[in-house]
């Protein structure tokens, strides 16, 4: 997973103090992300307001440290999970994965024309929607010889709706009495990044994250056919596609804790260092979404992607209420 890697800015924030007492600031937001009692929603609430406040001070190295250390809290939370449940999972989530994919990269395609928005952009922003957010931007991205500011808006679109989300689908979850396989599939499905999928699953209870977690990763895997059919759709054959290897070491972590008494003796306390570290990711998301990385986002490739969100969350709630 991947954030908006902008300049640091200090112009337009809502308190105007020094460098050296924003990077006390947020240290102290660190260090709070890191205490058991915090959730990862409220962790990226507590990093929005740090970004329109006082202000990322690390900005510059925001893009590789949430990238590092999403991947490492997923492969952790492998530890926790077991492989015939995974198993399972993913048999379920499967139809549901290729059909949502398949549907929001059509629709997007459809919506970019109306709206009249640059193709690259478009295709990221429904690319993100369809497969994991911001990983999947990052890896198309180059395939397509994209622009650091068609990059940016994609990015920008992707994490405000992701942000939305991780608040409003554990309500509509619960209000609609979803059980914890049902959600965890929507959430996998109609929530755009990883992380925010992991967020809002582990509100709902352990069952629904371990089957968002499964399927969710299961769909990033999708990164690669989409990836290299990128190539000939936009006429380039220079570029490496990037596989995200780190779906391999979650699988790893699943089968160590399943077959080997040791790991699971040790699954306990990798599980707590994971979800903290999820938690953070989730803070420095929300620190790196800056007033200038949110006007950049523009309102045409907004309501592509609201549009597209919303159709992919209506279909996938539909069809995990009738289905699964």
């Amino acid at each position: 997973m991947n954030t908006p890697h902008q300049l640091n800015n200090t112009g337009g924030l809502l308190l105007n103090i020094n460098e050296n007492a924003r990077k006390v600031i947020f240290a102290i937001c660190i260090v709070l992300c890191l205490m058991p009692f915090m959730s990862p929603a409220v962790a990226l609430l507590l990093g929005l307001v740090v970004a329109q406040c006082s202000g990322h001070p690390y900005l510059h190295l925001n893009h590789k440290a949430t990238h590092i250390l999403l991947q490492v809290s997923v492969v952790g939370l492998g530890f926790g999970m077991n492989v015939h449940s995974a198993l399972q999972a993913g048999k379920e989530g499967i139809l549901f994965t290729i059909a949502s994919i398949t549907g929001t990269l059509l629709f997007g395609t459809l919506m970019g024309r109306w709206l009249n928005i640059e193709k690259k952009t478009s295709f990221l922003i429904s690319s993100g929607t369809a497969i994991c957010g911001g990983s999947a931007i990052a890896a198309i991205s180059p395939v397509i010889k994209a622009e650091e500011k068609q990059i940016s808006v994609a990015l920008g679109c992707v994490f405000i709706l992701n942000s939305i989300a991780l608040f409003i689908f554990p309500l509509i979850g619960h209000y609609l009495n979803l059980s914890q396989t049902q959600f965890g599939l929507w959430c996998a499905i109609a929530i755009h990044d990883t992380s925010s999928v992991v967020g809002a699953a582990s509100k709902y209870g352990a069952h629904a994250l371990e089957v968002a977690t499964t399927v969710k990763l299961a769909r990033a895997l999708w990164i690669i056919p989409v990836a290299f059919f990128s190539t000939f759709l936009f006429k380039n054959k220079s570029k490496k596609v990037s596989i995200p290897y780190f779906i391999g070491l979650f699988i790893l972590a699943m089968i160590a804790n399943t077959y080997l008494p040791i790991v699971k003796f040790m699954s306990p306390y990798i599980i707590t260092i994971a979800k903290a570290g999820l938690t953070l990711t989730l803070f420095l998301i929300g620190a790196g979404l800056s007033r200038k990385v949110l006007a950049s986002v523009g309102l045409k490739p907004l309501l592509q992607g609201v549009a597209l969100w919303v159709a992919i969350s209506g279909a996938a709630l539909y069809a995990v209420i009738q289905l699964a």
